[in-house]
Order: structure tokens, then C-alpha cells, then sequence
């Protein structure tokens, strides 16, 4: 575990680790030193001239002196250590989530993400402040103390020495046995507290159809609840076992070298005095050992801990080219481009050529693969197979800084950082000056917005926007993509489940936005779709149809018939009931 924290820390970080790591040794050499001093001590005192223990206390004062300085400095360097592992982690787990790619973030990633940054870095940072000194003690410790046992009797070492790989064994029988189990509780408590969010986020649903109850819960909260029930259980009942059989074999051990000095008392090979000191010592020899069992559990959390933050920092970062090139123009190209989610194919030899300067819309079923298409385009995945070109070069070969600001991108769903207006906007160019993100504001409609709001530009839009509606929402995006100025735009859905004004509203600023530039559209707004200067019709990964709208309603194909149906929803109304 010791070998993974530097590892996970890092080399340019590790040295107040390794630090504290050389005082807790020195340390507990020292105290299995002095515990060994008892024996000349007691022998001394027992003997025929009690006088002759002071030149042993003298010494046994002197590690003792000793063993206090390298324990301040262990605790020192400990909490020198923590705080670099809070530091360092943070930085390493926020420097390789800027290296994946964007497809990694799924929702689920973000939520576990979450845990991770939080509690799981909490729980390594008490690995240094709490558990490598009872660690390394209950190691050094016995081993000084066997060591020296052989200085005074060889017979009682060698009896101490054979017990040990015994112990070991139980030890590693009784940490396998809730292994498992633990894995099981901690995957249990991370499921539960997600659903506890939900529970409280759906509050408004349930709450409309008459479930503000106790008993109000949802199903899968429930399930959770008993399965994290279970799953404790399981702990105890599969680990009570072993940490009764690793406390029998501790004792076990204490009692073979007691039987062997006894023996060997009887015999008259051992004088009584010499046997009563090193039962002392072997009772400081297991005494270090059994406090690792209490420590089981937190060890393997903490373990546990170190192997998702391990496992995170080894996740494949994005690669980049090693000889970057850069693009010629804005145009964008797909060549028999193959992608796949987890081995399910979504696109499947799609050639595509948005011209720069065009506007470019995908239509099709759910499913089809039109908001992968979009997400190709920036690199949030490599294709599986094929090519994607930005500008004639393909996205693989082009640095992601330079491929990122050639791309703006406003999806359906839109996330704002805490902060204020002004400070979201801000994020399309962070450069900028007010009076530029203003003016953007007001191309945006933003200002409409602001003008309402009680503080004005220096109102909190609270976490994810929550302060904001959707369509409040969508215009601060397009704000800062119109900032941003990026000659390709990508635009999913941008306009959906938006009400007439705000749709209104935000077609004002995506017009200003979209002026000029190399424009993919996935929309199923008829008027949207009808501008096109070319529509792709997919369907089940592949390109079903392609032209422009007045080609595509003449084919009378899959497009023509895609028309006649939007056509007819929007002359739906809903007829009132007459009595």
C-alpha cells in the first residue's frame, strides 16, 4: 500500500511522504529497542546486585529520549504529508481529467468523479495521519524485537521467529474473507447516496401526483437502502470470523514462547529472571501485531481508495500529435467514419462533406447517430475507424487546444458555473472585456434577462444555472459561444422544449452566432431544416439520404415522408370537451 501512495502522489511530490516514512521506522526500531532494554533491565533488578540496572536505565532513558524526537517528527512530517496529499491529488486528479477525452465525462463518470475528488481523497489523506504509524509499527516493531530477543535467548527467538509466518497466513485468510464484502458495502453506500439525490430532486413530481409521504419513496431508493443493509451484514457476518481467528493465532503465538520458557525454566537451562523479562518483551512482540486487526477495515477502505484514484490516473489521456499540423480552412469531413459505444456500433461508413461557410442539417430517428456525428467533430472520441478532418487535416493530427478554438458547440442541455452572468460568459473567451461581453449579451438577448433579475449582471445563477430557466439558459450559452467566435458551430437541438418566446428569442442569437460560418445543425424545427444548404437523413448509424430540402420532399423517401409527418404535428391542437 506503501509503494501506491508514492505512486499516486507522485514523484515530485512524495518527499514529505518518504519523510515521515524514514521517522516512523527509526521510530519503531527505537521502540522495539527500548522494549528489548527491559530484559538487562529486569534481569539487572531480579539479580544478586540490583545496583547494577542503573547504567541500563541510563541507556534505556537515552532511546527513550530518542524515540520521542523521531515520533515529534513523525507527526509533524504527518501532518506536512496530509497536506501535500490533499494538494497533490487534487492537482493530479484535476491535471488528468483536462487530458481525457470529453466522451469520458458521462453522467455516471461525473457523479463517481465526484465521490472520488472528495471522500476517497479524504480517506488516503488519513492513511499518513492515521494509519501508516500504527502500520509500520505493528511491522518494525516485532521484527526489532525477534532481532533482539536473539542477543538474550536464541531457544525463545527462534520459538517467536516460527509463529510468524502463521500469523501472516491468518491474517491474509482473514483480510480476504470481507474483502469482497467491503467491496460490495462501499459500491452500496455509493449507489444509496446517489439515489438519496434523486430522491430529493424528483420531489417536485412526486409531490404533483400526491407521494409527499413517508412512504413516498421511489423503488430504486429502496432497493438501494436494503441492498446497502445486505451488504453490512455480509461484512459482519464473513469478518467476525477472521478477526476472532487472527486474535486466537496473536495469542497463540504469546502462548508458545510462554510453554517454551516454562520448559526451558523448568529445566534449569533459563534462570526465572531473565524468563519474566523476555515474556515481557514477547508481549510488547504481539501486542503491535493484534492492533493491525482493528485496523483491517480501514486499511482496506483506504486501499480501496488508492485504487480508484489509481485507476482514474491511468485512464488513457486524449493523445496528441506529436507533429501537430494546422487546419487549411473550416471545412469539416467524414470519411467512412466508424464509431462504437462499448462495442455497440452507432456509425457504421459515414462520408459526409460540410463545405465552410455552409449550413449542414442532421435529421433522423432517436438513435440514429446524429449527436455522435456532432461529437466527432471537437474529438470527444476517436472513431473506431475512418477519418474526421477539420480544415483538411484530420482531428487526430491537429493540437486540441487549436482544434477547440476553432469550434463552438450548443447542446440542448446547458450547464452554467456557479458565479454570475457575466462570469459564464466569460468562459467563451476569458480575455475578454465587460463591454465585449455585454455586447455580446445583448446580440444574445441576455440583457432582457439581466434587467429582470434583482442584482442585475452581478446575480448568481446558482449551481448549474438552477436560478435560471432553460431558455434563460440556452441565451447565456449562445452568449458565450457568440464570444468565443469560433468559425464552426454545432448546434443539438439547441431550440427544443424551449416555450415560443424564448424559442424566438434564442433563433435571434443563434442567427448572430451562426452568420458566416461552417454550421452543423441537428433540429426538428421544419424552418431550420428546410434553410439547409444540405440535409443528411441518418439512419441506424448510416446516411440514408442526402440533398437539399426541395431534392430530398421530391425523392419522396424517408425525408419526404419525415416532412409530411412534422407538418401534420403542427397543425395538432387540443379540441376542448363540450358537455
Amino acid at each position: 500500500m506503501i509503494r501506491q501512495l508514492l505512486k499516486v502522489v507522485g514523484p515530485e511530490h512524495g518527499r514529505p511522504v518518504r519523510r515521515m516514512l524514514a521517522a516512523l521506522a527509526v521510530g519503531a526500531v527505537l521502540q522495539g529497542i527500548a522494549f528489548a532494554l527491559l530484559v538487562p533491565v529486569l534481569q539487572a533488578l531480579f539479580g544478586s546486585d540490583p545496583d547494577s540496572v542503573w547504567p541500563w536505565i541510563w541507556v534505556l532513558l537515552g532511546v527513550s529520549f530518542l524515540y520521542c524526537v523521531a515520533y515529534y517528527d513523525s507527526l509533524r512530517t504527518g501532518f506536512q504529508a496530509g497536506a501535500t496529499l490533499s494538494r497533490s491529488l487534487h492537482h493530479r486528479i484535476g491535471d488528468q481529467v483536462a487530458t481525457l477525452p470529453l466522451g469520458w465525462f458521462a453522467p455516471e463518470r461525473v457523479g463517481q468523479l465526484g465521490q472520488l475528488a472528495t471522500k476517497s481523497v479524504m480517506d488516503i489523506m488519513g492513511v499518513p495521519a492515521h494509519l501508516l504509524r500504527p502500520l509500520v509499527t505493528s511491522y518494525l516493531t516485532p521484527a526489532t524485537v525477534v532481532a533482539l530477543m536473539y542477543v538474550f535467548d536464541w531457544r525463545l527467538a527462534l520459538a517467536a521467529t516460527l509463529t510468524v509466518p502463521v500469523i501472516v497466513l491468518v491474517y491474509r485468510w482473514s483480510a480476504g474473507l470481507t474483502r469482497k464484502a467491503d467491496e460490495a458495502r462501499t459500491a452500496a453506500h455509493a449507489v444509496t447516496g446517489g439515489r438519496v439525490v434523486e430522491f430529493a430532486q424528483l420531489q417536485p413530481v412526486l409531490r404533483v401526483f400526491g407521494r409527499s409521504g413517508p412512504s413516498a419513496g421511489t423503488r430504486g431508493l429502496d432497493d438501494a437502502l436494503h441492498t446497502q443493509y445486505e451488504t453490512s451484514r455480509r461484512v459482519l457476518v464473513t469478518g467476525v470470523p477472521g478477526l476472532i481467528s487472527f486474535a486466537l493465532v496473536v495469542q497463540a503465538a504469546f502462548s508458545v514462547i510462554l510453554v517454551s520458557g516454562t520448559y526451558l525454566a523448568l529445566d534449569g537451562s533459563l534462570d526465572v529472571a531473565k524468563l519474566l523479562a523476555i515474556l515481557v518483551l514477547a508481549a510488547r512482540f504481539t501486542e503491535p501485531i493484534a492492533e493491525t486487526a482493528v485496523l483491517g477495515s480501514t486499511l482496506r477502505t483506504a486501499r480501496s481508495a488508492l485504487d480508484r484514484v489509481s485507476a482514474l490516473l491511468e485512464e488513457p489521456a486524449l493523445p496528441r500529435p506529436d507533429d501537430p499540423r494546422v487546419p487549411d480552412g473550416n471545412g469539416v469531413e467524414f470519411e467512412n467514419v466508424a464509431f462504437s459505444y462499448d462495442g455497440t456500433p452507432v456509425l457504421c461508413g459515414v462520408s459526409l462533406t460540410m463545405s465552410e461557410g455552409t449550413m449542414t442539417a442532421l435529421v433522423g430517428p432517436s438513435g440514429s447517430g446524429k449527436t455522435t456525428v456532432s461529437k466527432l467533430i471537437p474529438r470527444f472520441w476517436d472513431v473506431d475507424a475512418g477519418v474526421v478532418r477539420v480544415g483538411g487535416v484530420d482531428v487526430r493530427d491537429i493540437d486540441p487546444e487549436v482544434l477547440m478554438s476553432r469550434i463552438s458547440v450548443v447542446f440542448q442541455d446547458v450547464y452554467l458555473f456557479e458565479g454570475t452572468i457575466l462570469d459564464n460568459i466569460r468562459v467563451g473567451r476569458p480575455t475578454a472585456s465587460d463591454a465585449e461581453v455585454r455586447e455580446v449579451a445583448r446580440l444574445a438577448r441576455v440583457e432582457e434577462i439581466v434587467h429582470r433579475l434583482p442584482d442585475g449582471w452581478d446575480t448568481k445563477v446558482g449551481e448549474g444555472g438552477a436560478l435560471l430557466s432553460g431558455g434563460e439558459r440556452q441565451r447565456v450559452s449562445i452568449a458565450r459561444a457568440i464570444l468565443k467566435d469560433a468559425p464552426i458551430v454545432l448546434l443539438d437541438e439547441a431550440t427544443a422544449s424551449l416555450d415560443p418566446e424564448n424559442e424566438q428569442a434564442v433563433q435571434e442569437a443563434l442567427s448572430v452566432l451562426t452568420a458566416g460560418r461552417t454550421l452543423l445543425v441537428i433540429a426538428h424545427r421544419l424552418q431550420t431544416v428546410a434553410a439547409a444548404d444540405q440535409i443528411l437523413l441518418l439512419d441506424e448509424g448510416k446516411i440514408a439520404e442526402h440533398g437539399t430540402h426541395d431534392q430530398l420532399v421530391a425523392a419522396d423517401g424517408r425525408y419526404a415522408a419525415f416532412w409530411t409527418e412534422r407538418n401534420r404535428a403542427k397543425r395538432w391542437s387540443l379540441a376542448g370537451r363540450h358537455s
